[in-house]
């Protein structure tokens, strides 16, 4: 007879692969220049981690882009290759600034069956803030993603975060997302994923002998 402590564990409202969509908005190269809060490579490569854990759970993923034949240009080409299917079938916006009012992506994340979204945009005062509090107030649980995304100036980083927490958008970094996903590194996915992890830690400067 199976008793409680043979139950897998889970937070009350967390982030699980079974539970939960990913997507990713405007990882654009002409865009990903507007990042300089943070390393517009880094915040890239932290949605590439995204990608690959969204990847290593078969779980859904949306991605939108806007207007790719103006300065913003393609999306990532580091992403188009860790998403193949979902850059195939991207959300390709002509100019709407909230995602989440082009009706083609707002249907692409609810067909995704998933009431919460892990979520990820190449600037947070523009094309993060505005979706991530649209779908709260739609009612679904959003993770915002905060180093695979950034701004221009701090004010802007700053107060958009405010504002997304605010609303009830709960923030979060790249590790901890898929750390939550994961929750135990001995599986097969785990045993990938942390080898991702690690390879971000900064190096300590090797100590003269």
């Amino acid at each position: 007879m199976s008793n409680q402590s043979d139950k897998k564990f889970e937070m009350q409202g967390q982030f699980t692969p079974e539970n939960s969509a990913l997507v990713l908005i405007d990882h654009q190269v002409g865009t990903l220049q507007f990042v300089h809060n943070m390393s517009s490579d880094e915040s890239l490569r932290n949605a590439v981690m995204l990608a690959k854990a969204a990847n290593a759970y078969g779980m859904p993923v949306v991605l939108t882009t806007s207007m790719e034949d103006h300065l913003q240009g393609p999306t990532a080409p580091a992403l188009q290759q860790a998403l193949p299917e979902a850059y195939k079938n991207r959300i390709k916006r002509t100019g709407i600034v909230n995602a989440w009012a082009d009706p083609n992506f707002s249907r692409a994340v609810r067909a995704t069956g998933r009431k919460k979204i892990i979520m990820a945009a190449v600037t947070t005062d523009i094309c993060l803030i505005f979706p991530s509090i649209s779908a709260v107030q739609e009612g679904f649980d959003v993770l915002a993603v905060l180093d695979a995304s950034g701004s221009s100036y701090e004010v802007q980083e700053n107060l958009a975060r405010r504002r997304m927490e605010h609303a009830g958008v709960v923030l979060t970094t790249t590790n901890t997302a898929i750390a939550e996903l994961v929750q135990d590194w001995s599986t097969p996915q785990g045993s990938v994923l942390i080898q991702l992890l690690i390879a971000t830690v900064p190096k300590m400067p090797q100590r003269a002998a």
